[in-house]
């Protein structure tokens, strides 16, 4: 038989005998050794056009290039262990394993001192935010009984719309974002100060108009493709503030940007059209997407779609198959991105996100092992905190953090449906929506609903922010004030039949129409049941009909962009130390289905929120946020219930769980029954 000597062969030969040059090289530092590697591919690159045209030479050529990447991995995590088609260079490492997180050291970042002599990307005399290496808050492998490997199962109350980035803005799909993008700087997991994540190092204008950054050159996404400052622009031109794409949300507080210009493959300078309090950190927090991905898929598609997921982060989508995406009614799985360009890789194997909306139903898959974290109901945490059987194999975790979130019932102050057809709801009167907050106990609520587990909240910011006006009380539970103020507003019952009339004839409603409206809510099981009970019977006291709508959350996004609604429940959480307004008040936010789905419109409210924003001293903007805070206590579009601390369930099983003032890091997780299992496996 003939052996041939083919392309493919050739190639892998170089391949060897560069491999063991780049094993010597390495000795003289890392970057040497990336440089070699990109040299090594522009020759494949090379070597494509050539063999464009042979038979099976496109095949042949991903398999080189996925050697490429390998040996690039075992660069960065040294000790070099380099395999080209199963032949192991370190044979004594050759046994398949578990990738394991790389060791921070000096090798795998350059040091921010070496990284000043190369600054040819930054603007004279201006300052430069250097960032040093990516270190993990929390090293798992530093905890006893330490395992790689295994999967880690979250419960969602709720089923997930779609997972698509920026066009899914719900809590459940953030999560699974956290784990597969990222962005330039995120917020210090202890500190919750900006730090670099793609950037290695940024200078900021000192007037606040420009930033200009530098990316970490060893970035890439979880296929293997170099993160450039290129996708750094298109992700924010072409993607975010492209209006035929449904990502409203982003736009409404990313419209300070006015430009991006790309400096090179590493730097890029971000220009702004004014001077706002959260430019840098809502600048440097926008996740990266690939552009060489998305730009493949028409703006309808992108809309329709619910799983096109692609990032840089430490998990990843299994298959990115546009044809095949994961749909509403499956678990979410992400699994371990072995090729994640950073230091500090996932210790878990798997993500996995199941659904399961009865709470009741929710703690018995708990129990029985279908999911290792549950948000458990107030009740729940009240019956179980003192469990001994159950504290024996779970933890309980009760803290507040950046994200705990705001839960409120939001009055339809616009035409439901949206202008110019919509119809009116009582609610476009601020002294209704007052008599409404005035009709409600909230302390009750708290105790009856949430088992005392929060506190009355006043404003879209927590008590403890400096955000919140301190001055402010909440209003009182007092229903003949309430009644007072439904007369003022026109409602009376003349009749005598025990349900409140309109007694004028204009615009909103003919003389004679009853109090009627439907409060949409989302199926939560008991939590559900009480709050429809107690609204229903309070409104009966007033002689107001409430007629209950329970829906499933994945119906609310929809209901929301289409103004379809005439009140609602639901529960903001903030992303950042400190939010902007914009988003969700401002009259602008209104337009395009922006968050402002309730359509309060109050010019003085806006203007506020515009001179906030300009504020760049925190102490001034502060007493502006102060008074914005007063104009919605005065106005209540929202009836704000409460402020509620993370609660979690987690199995003990799970090691190396940290609260954060940001949050969980589930990165930083791993099983302590890993290795038993995977042996049993």
């Amino acid at each position: 038989m003939q052996n041939r000597f083919g392309f493919k062969d050739g190639v892998l030969l170089v391949l060897m005998l560069i491999v063991g040059l780049l094993v010597v090289v390495g000795m003289f530092g890392n970057d040497r050794v990336l440089s070699e590697v990109q040299k090594l591919e522009g020759k494949v690159a090379d070597l494509e056009k050539v063999v464009a045209s042979g038979r099976g030479a496109d095949a042949d050529l991903g398999s080189v290039r996925a050697e490429l990447d390998s040996i690039r991995d075992a660069i960065n995590s040294r000790p070099i262990n380099v395999y080209v088609s199963g032949v192991a260079a370190d044979s004594a490492n050759a046994t398949a394993r578990a990738p394991e997180p790389v060791e921070p050291s000096a090798l795998d970042r350059p040091d921010p001192s070496e990284a000043r002599l190369d600054d040819s990307w930054a603007r004279p005399g201006v300052p430069i935010d250097w960032q040093g290496p990516i270190i993990p808050t929390s090293d798992p492998r530093d905890v006893p009984g330490y395992a790689a490997n295994g999967e880690f199962t979250e419960i969602f109350g709720a089923q997930l719309p779609r997972i698509t980035p920026y066009l899914s803005g719900d809590v459940y799909s953030r999560r699974v974002f956290d784990q597969v993008l990222e962005s330039m700087a995120s917020y210090n997991p202890d500190t919750l100060e900006l730090e670099g994540v793609l950037a290695d190092a940024w200078q900021f204008d000192p007037d606040g108009l420009w930033l200009r950054v530098h990316l970490r050159p060893d970035a890439r996404f979880s296929d293997g493709t170099p993160l450039t400052a290129e996708d750094v622009r298109w992700t924010i031109q072409d993607f975010i503030f492209n209006e035929r794409i449904e990502a409203e949300r982003s736009r409404s507080i990313l419209d300070m940007i006015e430009d991006v210009e790309v400096l090179d493959d590493h730097a890029l300078e971000i220009t702004f059209n004014k001077a706002l309090f959260s430019n840098l950190s809502g600048a440097l927090g926008i996740a990266v997407l690939p552009k060489h991905f998305y730009s493949q898929f028409e703006e309808s598609f992108i809309n329709q779609s619910t799983g096109l997921l692609m990032g840089s982060g430490r998990f990843k989508l299994e298959s990115t198959n546009p044809d095949d995406q994961w749909s509403p009614g499956s678990d979410v799985v992400v699994v371990r991105n072995d090729r994640y360009w950073g230091p500090d890789k996932a210790s878990l194997e798997s993500l996995r996100f199941k659904v399961i909306t009865e709470p009741v139903a929710a703690l018995v898959g708990f129990q029985n092992g279908d999911g290792d974290m549950l948000s458990p109901s107030s009740s729940q945490y009240a019956e179980l905190r003192s469990d001994s059987d159950f504290l024996s194999d779970n933890a309980i975790y009760k803290w507040v953090n950046m994200r705990s979130g705001n839960g409120f019932i939001g009055w339809q102050c616009g035409q439901r449906g949206g202008p110019p057809d919509g119809t009116w709801t009582p609610f476009h009167d601020k002294r209704v929506r007052k008599a409404m907050t005035l009709a409600l106990d909230r302390e009750q609520m708290i105790r009856d609903i949430y088992a005392g587990v929060g506190v009355v909240s006043t404003g879209p910011s927590s008590p403890s922010s400096p955000a919140s006006n301190p001055a402010i009380a909440p209003w009182p539970y007092d229903l003949d004030q309430s009644r007072a103020l439904l007369r003022e507003a026109g409602w009376e019952d003349k009749d005598a039949d025990g349900i409140l009339e309109y007694q004028m004839d204009d615009k909103y409603f003919t003389k004679g129409t009853p109090f009627k409206f439907e409060f949409t809510i989302t199926q939560s099981g008991e939590i559900s049941e009480r709050i429809i009970s107690y609204l229903v019977s309070q409104c009966e006291e007033l002689g107001i009909i409430c007629e209950p709508r329970v829906v499933d959350w994945s119906f609310y996004s929809d209901m929301l962009k289409s103004r379809d609604f005439d009140a609602m429940i639901m529960g903001w959480s903030a992303s950042g130390p400190e939010s902007d307004p914009r988003q969700i008040w401002h009259r602008d936010s209104i337009q395009n289905q922006g968050d402002n789905f309730i359509q309060w419109d109050n010019q003085a409210a806006s203007d506020l929120i515009d001179e906030g924003r300009m504020t760049m001293d925190t102490e001034s903007r502060m007493l502006i946020w102060h008074d914005f805070h007063s104009i919605l206590h005065d106005e209540q579009p929202y009836t704000f219930v409460r402020v509620a601390p993370w609660i979690r369930f987690i199995n003990r099983d799970i090691g190396n769980v940290q609260t954060y003032p940001v949050g969980l890091l589930p990165h930083e997780f791993f099983r302590t029954d890993a290795q038993e299992a995977t042996a049993t496996n």
